[in-house]
């Protein structure tokens, strides 16, 4: 006997059966399977979903490039490496929240709860942020738990994902995951605009008296508290729980009296703990990427601080938007090519792109000794680089060179490759256009792995809530995040971009072999359906 479609409510919950054997269309905004009213609800909530996933970017990158500054003016004795503890306590952070989250959302099987949580504690630790200067001491201590507890907020993404995967079907999911993506790739890119918009505000700023303090390094976490409480409203009118439990791509055609249910099962852990280490490996890439870019383009071409910070915004602002570009082309493509050809090809390239990056010839940087006389020979031994620098964080990265002279001018800042640098010496140039062409494959290789890795990773899973899953996932991308920039800044600073550029080239490619290795288990969750 053929059943019909039905919507029905479990726990407050819409669920849609997405299954007609009559009409076997999935993922169509039609009566034939579900209501008009039904359909564009749970995409308003899914719309609501990418909001809060473009916010938490935002939140991550808007106080980014002022981090440095700030944190000199709470404390001025900070040093390179207590910068780079603020910035990793964002990550680690999120590194303990994600699977907490997940988990919460995967017991009580609701996802507004905890996002709603996780958004007050971002707000929270935003407005700790802000009042830092009014904090009589510990400044640095209180900086680095506003930051962790910021990152901790951000966590909400396990949740995100997970609601996404159980609210769309298979043929939806790839084009939701991307449009997923390309709002945390457009935070990126906006936030650190947002920062450069208020930087007119100066400091003090327009408001500076005790308890509030309204300036450029205030005003990000202000405005970041501002949009949390908006999406928390957003949260509470617009977001309903829908959940797809049933769909003719995964073969599932279990019933009941009552409608569909899910019958208990395991998922191929081997495939989920593989796509785990994928992702991990994608957020590695990407880790290493993002911090490369300022040091290696002031060591290799000789520019200022003002010089890589204009032109890395550039270079990364315009990756930004390949980025989004490529996320549309995905899901273009995703509908006609297998996604595991797809994830194939981004990290080929990667891959590529790390090739392009190796330096060869017979020209080498130019070296920071030939542009001082020998009175200024401490200090150029004094420029290193920046443990944990990222390209989000010029100033960051700038300012680890020697003690800034507000009264001697451009014409005292070292530029070229330091002499402390023993590899400057017998290392090649990495030539522009090789920078600019690596940075391109990988500013399109990133992208396809991210997105194809997560969205094989929620079909992998099967229709099961995938909140603690997806909040190993999403621990897993927050540990490349912590361990990539250590990795690189002491790869680079010991060895130089040769041996840095192989290194990384030797852990796409070994990727790469394992995927081909484990190929034919990354494939979506089917039920036998011994009645047919």
């Amino acid at each position: 006997m053929k059943k019909d479609k039905y919507v029905f409510t479990i726990s407050g919950k819409d669920v849609i059966r997405t299954k007609d054997r009559d009409n076997g269309g999935v993922g169509v905004p039609s009566t034939v399977l579900e209501p008009p009213n039904v359909y564009k609800s749970r995409w308003r909530s899914i719309r609501v979903m990418y909001l809060t996933m473009f916010l938490s970017s935002v939140s991550f990158s808007i106080c980014m490039s002022s981090i440095w500054p700030y944190l000199k003016l709470l404390d001025r004795s900070a040093t390179a490496d207590l910068l780079g503890w603020v910035v990793a306590s964002y990550s680690l952070g999120q590194l303990v929240a994600s699977p907490l989250f997940g988990a919460v959302a995967n017991k009580f099987g609701r996802s507004r709860e905890p996002l709603v949580v996780s958004i007050i504690i971002n707000i929270a630790a935003n407005l700790l942020y802000a009042y830092l200067e009014d904090i009589k001491s510990y400044h640095v201590f209180f900086l680095i738990l506003a930051r962790s507890l910021i990152g901790f907020g951000a966590g909400n993404v396990a949740v995100v994902r997970s609601y996404v995967s159980g609210a769309t079907t298979i043929k939806e999911r790839t084009s939701a995951m991307a449009n997923m993506s390309a709002c945390q790739a457009i935070g990126f890119i906006i936030g650190p605009g947002i920062q450069i918009a208020m930087v007119p505000i100066g400091y003090p700023g327009a408001v500076h008296m005790t308890g509030l303090h309204i300036d450029l390094y205030t005003s990000p976490a202000f405005l970041s508290a501002f949009v949390g409480v908006i999406n928390i409203i957003l949260l509470f009118v617009v977001f309903r729980e829908h959940r797809v439990l049933d769909d003719e791509d995964c073969n599932f055609s279990i019933q009941s009296d009552s409608g569909p249910s899910i019958p208990d099962y395991k998922p191929d852990y081997i495939a989920v703990i593989s796509t785990i280490v994928i992702f991990f490996v994608v957020l590695f890439v990407f880790a290493v990427f993002e911090t490369i870019g300022t040091p290696l383009t002031m060591d290799m071409y000789a520019w200022t601080r003002s010089q890589a910070t204009l032109y890395n915004g550039i270079i990364l602002a315009t990756g930004g938007i390949i980025a989004i570009v490529s996320f549309v082309i995905i899901k273009i493509i995703s509908k006609k090519v297998n996604e595991r050809y797809i994830l194939l090809g981004g990290f080929l390239l990667c891959f590529l792109g790390f090739i392009v990056y190796l330096p060869w010839g017979n020209e080498f940087p130019a070296a920071q000794m030939q542009d001082y006389e020998h009175d200024h020979a401490a200090k150029i031994h004094n420029t290193t680089m920046l443990p944990f620098s990222q390209p989000a964080l010029p100033d960051f990265h700038n300012e680890t060179t020697t003690p800034r002279n507000n009264g001697t001018g451009k014409e005292d800042e070292p530029t070229g490759c330091p002499d402390s640098y023993a590899w400057c010496a017998f290392t090649p140039v990495v030539r522009l256009w090789q920078f600019l062409l690596g940075t391109f494959l990988i500013c399109v290789g990133y992208p396809t792995c991210n997105v194809m890795s997560y969205t094989l990773f929620s079909k992998i899973l099967g229709p099961k809530p995938q909140g603690t899953w997806m909040g190993w996932l999403t621990a897993s991308g927050s540990l490349a995040r912590t361990i990539g920039p250590i990795f690189v800044s002491q790869v680079y600073n010991s060895y130089g971009p040769r041996v840095t550029f192989i290194s990384m080239s030797g852990v796409v490619l070994f990727t790469i072999g394992g995927f081909c290795g484990i190929y034919r288990k990354l494939v979506p969750f089917k039920f036998i359906d011994d009645g047919e």
